[in-house]
């Protein structure tokens, strides 16, 4: 029974046409509220690096690896409206689109994808997004995945590609981000870094060859995010070395 109502479930997403708006009430308070009150309050350490990177201005994809749903919250933390001044859409795994959740993630501009039989609809709608010169969040991993960086599905490469074919000039980037948490599974106190690489632009990749193409871009983002990607101990190593300058210099 459990299995027919997920099948139902995915049959109805992949007829249906997508759209994603944010929503201009509860996306400005969700930003400020999680910025100001709830990262803060849950996580211990915030550390952000390389946001001279993110472009202010023409179609960005963001493509964050992804170890945890708080990732959802973290990279609007980093990259938001309050950095760039510019609103987020998210492609997001179906499953990750349902109840409260999926309710949130919709009215933050999310929209939900079958990674295994993405629809025609959806793929359109995230390249629109791309032609409206917006900024969109889509995590090249996949699904959640704890650890070392899993290998990274290969359409990513290919919507920014057919994006960047299909309007002259467009002129799209891909933004690699590394977020790393101190723990697996993060809890109260777990300290968080998110680093932000330098963009990638699609247009060196176009040669005409879609599919070679699409090799190439996916395996120089996988370098991307491999140097921007750190394990737990690295993490609370780091954190132990500033604690203990901030200590040093106190004392001197």
């Amino acid at each position: 029974m459990h299995h027919k109502t997920q099948n139902d479930t995915l049959a109805k997403a992949n007829k249906t046409p997508r759209s994603s708006a944010v929503s201009p009430w509860f996306s400005p308070l969700a930003y400020f509220l999680g910025r100001r009150f709830l990262l803060p309050f849950f996580f211990g350490h915030i550390e952000v690096t390389g946001q001279e990177n993110l472009p202010t201005t023409g179609p960005v994809i963001l493509a964050p690896t992804h170890r945890s749903r708080w990732d959802a919250l973290v990279v609007p933390y980093a990259a938001g409206r309050c950095v760039t001044g510019r609103d987020l859409q998210f492609m997001v795994t179906i499953d990750e689109c349902q109840g409260l959740q999926g309710w949130l993630i919709r009215q933050m501009g999310g929209f939900p994808v079958d990674p295994k039989h993405p629809s025609i609809n959806t793929l359109r709608h995230a390249v629109k997004i791309l032609h409206d010169r917006e900024m969109l969040v889509i995590f090249p991993e996949g699904g959640i995945h704890k650890g070392k960086l899993h290998p990274l599905k290969p359409g990513i490469a290919r919507l920014a590609l057919s994006a960047e074919s299909s309007y002259p000039d467009l002129g799209v980037k891909i933004v690699p981000i590394g977020i790393n948490y101190s723990q697996p599974y993060p809890s109260w106190g777990t300290d968080v870094n998110i680093h932000i690489g330098t963009p990638i632009k699609v247009s060196d990749y176009a040669s005409g060859c879609l599919k070679q193409d699409a090799q190439r871009l996916t395996t120089d983002l996988a370098k991307g995010l491999q140097k921007l990607s750190h394990h737990e101990s690295e993490i609370l190593n780091n954190r132990s070395l500033q604690s203990s300058s901030f200590r040093h210099g106190i004392r001197t």
